[in-house]
């Protein structure tokens, strides 16, 4: 499983969902399931809707309280999680060269 903790001002959170989406459409098949938890308050979530952003895809609600038990303390931060729902390894500061990094440790849970 993966968490991936984004925000719609985050330019780097854009590309890293890209990324994720592409691994969801190939490893899907094998179990993969991925969450996108969303951490702008309510107000820019209203703004950005009115304004024609759309929602990013995976996406999920603001979960701040889900932010707080993995203590999120960057963005973007993905965390993956085995078979078992064990927190395998947390990502952090995603970068297009780092996205060979993200697919090994995919591979690994």
């Amino acid at each position: 499983m993966v968490l991936s903790f984004w925000s719609s001002r985050c330019t780097p959170c854009r590309t890293q969902l890209a990324a994720l989406n592409r691994s969801l459409a190939t490893y899907h098949s094998a179990g993969l399931a991925m969450f996108g938890i969303g951490v702008d308050d309510i107000r820019l979530r209203r703004a950005n809707s009115r304004a024609g952003v759309r929602e990013l895809r995976p996406a999920a609600r603001p979960a701040k309280g889900v932010s707080r038990s993995y203590q999120v303390d960057n963005l973007p931060m993905t965390v993956l999680i085995d078979r078992n729902g064990t927190v395998r390894d947390v990502l952090r500061d995603y970068s297009a060269e780092s996205e060979q990094l993200y697919l090994q440790q995919l591979r690994l849970c």
